[in-house]
């Protein structure tokens, strides 16, 4: 049964559609509607897919945030060292080497010179103590030797 408007032609997929009954129109809705939540999941997907996306690229320019700062403090830090560095090695160059050691020498001469002054004492009493201390008897060995060398 094709819908027949005055003065228009009627649509040719209209005639043949069969009539709609109340079931199939309530079909329709839940067609329509299946339809409709679809379009729903599919915008949902596209969001979420933008919102990777865009979470992609600020992971991205943190991470070369990042290694930027990282750079910039290392090259702070290496201008840092560079500048101790020269600074201790332009005052060992200044220094005289042979003064270091001249005043290594001194040190070294000072420290004997008071061991020999806190001993001095004792090591004399032990010379004169022991050239003082001669046995008056001879020994076993020195009779010995001498009965030998009279036989």
């Amino acid at each position: 049964r094709p819908s027949i408007d005055r003065g228009r032609r009627p649509h040719l997929l209209s005639a043949l559609r069969p009539p709609q009954s109340p079931a199939s129109s309530s079909r329709m809705a839940a067609a329509g509607k299946s339809q409709e939540l679809i379009q729903q999941l599919l915008q949902a997907e596209k969001e979420a897919e933008s919102l990777i996306a865009t979470a992609k690229k600020n992971r991205l320019a943190k991470l070369k945030q990042a290694k930027e700062k990282a750079e910039e403090d290392l090259k702070a830090f290496r201008e840092e060292q560079e500048k101790k560095f020269q600074k201790e090695m332009g005052s060992k160059a200044a220094a005289d080497p042979s003064a270091e050691l001249k005043g290594a020498t001194q040190a070294e001469i000072d420290l004997v010179k008071r061991d020999y002054e806190q001993n001095k004492d004792k090591t004399v009493q032990y010379v004169i103590s022991k050239v003082l201390d001669v046995p008056t008897q001879l020994s076993a060995t020195q009779k010995q030797a001498l009965m030998m060398g009279m036989a």
